[in-house]
């Protein structure tokens, strides 16, 4: 497995929690299980990501400032879920601010899967993209 299979595998898990959030409605126990479970998700995938994908695409010119844009996402990710958190689950500014999230979040994977990968894909040897996969896998399994 490389790094781009295992993260691809991690977004698909956010698309599909993010496609099940927004489709729930008041203060409910499902709204909150899910809630919690996509949170988890995405502070797990973005500590992973930035140390075991990001970070040593860092020293690479060719991929900085790409690095330094998904950095950048999570933190408006984070903030989006800080919003949520201050919000009430009942309100239809809750649902509007998940809405914000999941479009936030949906740009982000995309834009890692289809330029970001690509051009990492040239920087990083097969060794190299197998080798932070079992560093992403690790750090994954450890912090679910």
């Amino acid at each position: 497995m490389t790094i781009y299979e295992a993260i691809r595998r991690d977004h698909d898990i956010q698309r599909n929690l993010l496609d099940k959030l927004v489709d729930t409605s008041g203060d409910t126990a499902k709204r909150k299980e899910l809630f919690k479970a996509l949170r988890k998700e995405l502070t797990i995938h973005a500590n992973a990501e930035e140390r075991h994908f990001y970070k040593p695409l860092i020293p690479t010119e060719m991929m900085q400032e790409h690095a330094r844009h998904g950095i950048a996402e999570h933190h408006e990710i984070d903030e989006l879920i800080e919003q949520l958190e201050d919000t009430e689950m009942d309100s239809s500014a809750w649902l509007k601010i998940a809405k914000n999230l999941k479009e936030k979040v949906e740009h982000h994977l995309d834009d890692e899967e289809h330029a970001f990968f690509q051009l990492s894909g040239k920087v990083l040897s097969e060794k190299q993209k197998k080798d932070l996969a079992n560093k992403y896998n690790n750090y994954m399994k450890d912090h679910r």
